[in-house]
């Protein structure tokens, strides 16, 4: 497995997907940054740690699937270009090795996206001088909220990738995603909890309470409901994707 996994790096280094994930975590963090600056100046009580984490959290809604799709996509579609599938039969490496190596090189990418968005959160908090120091605890809950979603949305993506030759397919399905994450606060939750690209906003440990007079970021508490929910889509995702993709025809 270590070997199939090394061989996945070996053959995206020049894909240059870091400098694409790079590319898109700039622009999120940039126009965040910017909003939060506007509304710390025109209201001084929202230079609070809770607004940065609940703004990229909200972000990552529409960023993440966009960008887990292009990643997912470009290391998969290397098996359909190449016709790599009737090569790799040949060898001592099985499709079902070949689908976890995947699956493991895609999400440590993005998990590395993940780290960096929290250390330029924490750096932001410190330059604007927010109060206190940053709060571990919620940024531990960012982290496993935002890669427990990500998991989910790999694996589902990864699945139409390798199933579909045509890239469009998966990346129209990340788009919508993305819209999804976008609006994911506007509809109840009974509807809401059905699409796996609103529990970036879901797993988040922040939330925002809008009221008629006045509208206040609280924390929100660790719903083990919609965690059990994330972990039962991963589970199903990855085991039907692998289960199809290696009993596929090629």
């Amino acid at each position: 497995m270590i070997t199939t996994l090394k061989l996945e790096y070996f053959k995206i280094r020049r894909k240059k997907i870091g400098m694409m994930i790079l590319l898109f975590l700039t622009v999120e963090i940039l126009w965040a940054f910017m909003s939060i600056s506007r509304s710390i100046a025109s209201n001084p009580e929202h230079a609070i740690w809770e607004s940065v984490i609940f703004n990229i959290s909200s972000m990552n809604g529409l960023f993440m699937p966009i960008i887990s799709a292009i990643v997912v996509s470009r290391i998969c579609d290397m098996e359909h270009k190449g016709e790599t599938w009737k090569m790799l039969v040949a060898t001592n490496v099985s499709r079902g090795h070949l689908y976890v190596a995947k699956y493991l090189c895609a999400n440590s990418l993005l998990l590395l996206g993940i780290l960096a968005q929290t250390l330029l959160m924490i750096m932001f908090g410190l330059i604007k001088e927010f109060p206190g120091s940053p709060p571990i605890d919620f940024f531990t809950r960012f982290i496993l909220g935002t890669l427990l979603t990500t998991l989910a949305v790999t694996a589902l993506q990864q699945w139409i990738s390798l199933v579909i030759k045509n890239q469009a397919f998966a990346l129209c399905l990340g788009m919508l995603g993305g819209f999804i994450g976008m609006t994911a606060g506007l509809f109840p939750a009974t509807a809401r909890h059905i699409f796996i690209w609103s529990y970036y906003l879901d797993l988040s440990p922040i939330t925002y309470l809008f009221s008629a007079s006045s509208s206040t970021y609280m924390k929100q508490p660790v719903d083990f409901v919609i965690i059990g929910i994330a972990v039962i889509m991963t589970t199903l995702f990855y085991i039907a994707g692998r289960i199809h993709v290696s009993r596929q025809e090629i």
